[in-house]
């Protein structure tokens, strides 16, 4: 409760209000869901694509078999 309440001053009574009230409707209730739902409430919209000349010439590939790989090489970290 005490986190909650400690939000009021940096995101304002009526945001933590909201966010109270969504976490409710949820059924989940906790002190960091509603920290959560404040901060997805609160935060700046993603930023727009950004245009380039710059080109992907070969498309990456997945190779989940890479890791397997690494793990293998003996490496003396000291």
């Amino acid at each position: 409760m005490s986190q909650v309440l400690a939000a009021v001053p940096r995101a304002g009574l009526e945001a933590v209000v909201v966010a109270v009230d969504l976490v409710l409707e949820s059924g989940l209730v906790s002190a960091e869901h509603i920290l959560n739902v404040l901060g997805r409430l609160n935060s700046a919209p993603p930023p727009g694509p950004v245009a380039t000349l710059l080109q992907v010439k070969e498309a990456p590939l997945a190779d989940t078999g890479r890791y397997d790989r690494l793990r293998r090489k003996e490496t003396d970290h000291a």
